[in-house]
């Protein structure tokens, strides 16, 4: 039942209550000789008996709606207070204040800063120990990819770049006479070159250059050499002095090595460009090769790395793209908003 209907069957039955004691008081000190006469007995033409059971029905209607509606709103008023509180949302001010539930809404208030403190600190002890976990688990994952990668390095890379200086010594100075097995080494050559160029990618996935101190364009730059002193292919590249946060820089190099390792692993290119500027207060970042391509519709939802690329893009408020056609190459544009600090400027 609602309040206003609660208090107006209140209202009503008290009010009866008290008429009823009082005819009956008044008819205990004023005996009549005749009760006929109370049936008889009009008032304004309404019998007495009607207007005595309807007058303070009437009124009690009218006070109970009256009472009702007013401890309605106040109830409503703590009711959304309470649900506010159990959705964690901030207590809202009204411009119209109830005096009589300052109280209540002061315990309220208290009620949810204590809530808000104990959120926090689960928050905060749930964050320390996740990146605890991380931290740990971090360390050992790098050291089991060192290990991996210095004995991939030591063995199967060495084994593959001999291979493949015997392959070609025999290709070149001693090529067989017999077309068919003269074809048949090439394609064993070029096989063994595809290892490699496969072997040098998982390294840079096993045991990626790290930044540690240095800025991102000296890092880039650091990776391009080395992968033009590693891998036969043209690489050129465009790369500014930037100011940026830590984990922005971080997020760009790592996505940039996610797409050397792409590139390496699949686009069989022979040129790879790199761009890294700022302008109009955005980073963007745009690698470019002229591979083999492939199908965005097949790829998209399939690629491991484009997924992480694009989160990674994701979490530093950039935007992330990739356009690819079969046997047209690769485009992968990442823009980044730049929030300089006050006295920056770009050089």
């Amino acid at each position: 039942m609602s309040p206003i209907l609660r208090h107006v069957f209140t209202a009503i039955l008290f009010t009866l209550l008290i008429t009823l004691i009082m005819i009956g008081i008044t008819m205990a000190a004023f005996p009549l000789d005749n009760w006929s006469l109370i049936i008889d007995r009009t008032i304004y033409d309404v019998p007495f008996l009607v207007f005595v059971l309807g007058v303070p029905t009437v009124a009690g209607a009218i006070i109970g709606v009256t009472t009702g509606w007013y401890w309605r709103q106040r109830l409503q008023r703590v009711s959304k207070h309470l649900d506010e509180i159990a959705k964690g949302q901030k207590i809202s001010t009204d411009d119209e204040a109830y005096k009589e539930l300052d109280k209540i809404q002061h315990y309220m208030e208290q009620i949810q800063e204590k809530i808000r403190i104990q959120t926090e600190n689960a928050q905060r002890l749930v964050t320390e120990r996740a990146n605890e976990r991380e931290k740990s688990l971090q360390e050992v994952v790098v050291q089991e990819r060192n290990r991996l990668a210095r004995e991939l390095h030591d063995s199967v890379s060495q084994q593959l770049f001999a291979a493949s200086m015997m392959m070609s010594a025999i290709n070149e100075s001693n090529p067989p006479d017999d077309v068919s097995i003269k074809q048949q080494l090439q394609m064993v050559e070029k096989m063994i070159h595809q290892s490699q160029l496969e072997m040098r990618a998982l390294l840079l996935h096993l045991r990626p250059v790290a930044l540690k101190g240095k800025s991102l364009q000296e890092g880039v730059e650091e990776l391009l050499v080395e992968l033009t002193q590693k891998v036969p292919m043209e690489i050129d590249w465009k790369v500014e002095a930037l100011t940026l946060d830590k984990g922005v820089e971080d997020q760009l190099f790592r996505i940039l090595q996610e797409s050397v390792s792409n590139t390496l692993r699949h686009a069989k290119a022979s040129s790879f460009h790199v761009m890294l500027i700022e302008r109009d207060e955005t980073v963007i970042m745009r690698v470019v090769d002229d591979g083999i391509g492939f199908d965005m519709e097949q790829v998209k939802t399939s690629s491991y790395g484009l997924q992480n690329m694009r989160e990674r893009a994701f979490e530093v408020g950039g935007t992330f793209k990739i356009i690819s056609l079969p046997d047209e190459g690769t485009r992968l544009e990442v823009k980044v908003p730049s929030f300089r600090k006050e006295g920056e400027s770009n050089d």
